[in-house]
C-alpha cells in the first residue's frame, strides 16, 4: 500500500492557513463567506435574539449571551449600520462586524440564521427603490454564512425559513424580507408621525406572500417563530411599522386564521426598545405574542411614553437582547420569554400565554 502522509500533511497545512485567514481580523483578504454546516435535527430548547447592533459600538453583550449556551441565534435586523450604496463600504462595515472578537465566539460554537432591516440593506426607511439591493443582499447572505447552493440565493429578497428537531419537537422559524419588495412609505402630515397609512402598496411582494402561504400551510411543526424586522402588532406609533400598511397587515392576520399554524410567536427588532404585545385574532385558537427584541448597542436615552394598545409589558429601554426557552418535558412545548442585559440583568420572564 502507498504511503499518502505528506500529501495529508500539506492539505491540513493548507486547511490551518484557511482557518487563519478566516479568523483574522486584520486579514485584507480573508474571506468574508465561510459557509455553515446546520444541524437541523437538533432540538430547539433555547433560542436567543437581538437587533440594532452597531459594528463600531462596543461589542460587551456576547459574552452573556454565550453564557446563556443557546443552540441557535437570530438576528433580527440592522445587524450593522451600513447606511451606503456604496458596497465596499458596506462590505468594510461586514467584515468589521463578522470578525469581532466577540461576536466570532458566538459564531464559531452557535448556528446563526437572520433578516435584515433598513441600515443593513443599505439606506434608513428604505424599501425597494434601493439601488444596490441586490448587491446588498449577497453581502448579508455571505455575512450570516448562508451556503452558496441554498434556495434562498436563487430568488429575489432574503426571506428564508428554516425547521429544527425532531418529529413531534418541530421549531419552524420562517424569516421574513420586509425591505425589498416594500412599496413606498407615505409621509404623515400629523405633528409627531413620520409616517401615514399606504392603503395600496405592499409589504412583502406577491411571490413572498405566496412563499409565506406555502411554509405555514400544513406545517407539521409544534412551535412557528416568524421574524419580521418591523412591528407588526403595535400600530400607534408614527414609525416604520405593518399597521403603514394596514391591507397587508389584514392579510398577514386573515392567512394566520387561515393556515392556523401551531403555537406562532412573532419577533421583531427596529425599535430601540424591547417589549411584548398580544392580540386576540378570531380563528386562531391561542394568543398571538409579538416578541420585541431591539438595542443591543444603543437604545433610548430614556423611557419615554409610546402608545401600544397591545403591550402586554412594560416598556424596556435598556441595552438588551431576547430569549426563547422551549421546554419540551410535558409533551406540549412551554415557552417562556425573555429579556436580558449586560452583567446578567433580566428586565423580563413571562411564560406563556399570559
Amino acid at each position: 500500500m502507498r504511503n499518502y502522509w505528506p500529501l495529508w500533511i500539506l492539505l491540513l497545512g493548507l486547511a490551518s492557513c484557511q482557518k487563519q485567514k478566516e479568523t483574522s481580523a486584520g486579514a485584507t483578504t480573508q474571506a468574508l463567506f465561510v459557509g455553515q454546516e446546520m444541524d437541523t435535527t437538533q432540538l430547539l430548547q433555547t433560542i436567543a435574539l437581538g437587533s440594532c447592533n452597531r459594528q463600531d459600538a462596543p461589542q460587551d453583550m456576547w459574552p452573556y449571551i454565550m453564557k446563556k449556551k443557546p443552540d441557535l441565534w437570530i438576528w433580527l435586523g440592522d445587524n450593522i449600520y451600513g447606511d451606503s450604496e456604496d458596497m465596499s463600504v458596506m462590505d468594510k462595515k461586514y467584515r468589521m462586524q463578522k470578525f469581532a472578537p466577540a461576536y466570532s465566539a458566538l459564531r464559531d460554537s452557535v448556528p446563526v440564521i437572520g433578516i435584515w432591516d433598513d441600515h443593513d440593506y443599505g439606506v434608513n426607511d428604505g424599501g425597494r427603490e434601493y439601488q444596490q439591493r441586490d448587491s446588498s443582499a449577497v453581502l448579508m447572505l455571505d455575512f450570516l454564512d448562508v451556503p452558496k447552493d441554498a434556495p434562498v440565493r436563487t430568488r429575489p429578497g432574503t426571506y428564508q425559513s428554516y425547521t429544527f428537531g425532531p418529529r413531534g419537537q418541530r421549531t419552524k422559524i420562517i424569516l421574513l424580507d420586509t425591505r425589498y419588495f416594500r412599496d413606498p412609505l407615505e409621509k404623515s402630515p400629523e405633528k409627531g408621525k413620520r409616517y401615514a397609512p399606504n392603503t395600496s402598496g405592499t409589504m412583502l411582494g406577491e411571490a413572498q406572500w405566496q412563499w409565506l402561504e406555502e411554509q405555514l400551510t400544513d406545517s407539521e411543526a409544534q412551535v412557528h417563530i416568524i421574524g419580521s424586522s418591523i412591528q407588526v402588532l403595535s400600530a400607534e406609533h408614527g414609525y416604520e411599522k405593518w399597521a403603514n400598511f394596514p391591507t397587508e397587515r389584514e392579510r398577514f392576520f386573515t392567512l394566520l386564521q387561515k393556515a392556523r399554524p401551531a403555537n406562532t410567536i412573532l419577533l421583531s427588532g427596529d425599535r430601540h426598545i424591547s417589549e411584548l404585545s398580544r392580540i386576540t385574532l378570531d380563528s386562531l385558537d391561542y394568543p398571538l405574542y409579538e416578541f420585541t427584541s431591539s438595542g443591543m448597542t444603543h437604545t433610548w436615552s430614556s423611557v419615554g411614553e409610546e402608545p401600544n394598545q397591545y403591550r402586554v409589558s412594560d416598556l424596556i429601554a435598556q441595552l438588551a437582547y431576547g430569549i426563547i426557552r422551549i421546554d419540551w418535558s410535558s409533551g406540549e412545548p412551554v415557552i417562556t420569554l425573555e429579556v436580558d442585559g449586560l452583567e446578567g440583568a433580566n428586565y423580563l420572564t413571562r411564560k406563556l400565554p399570559l
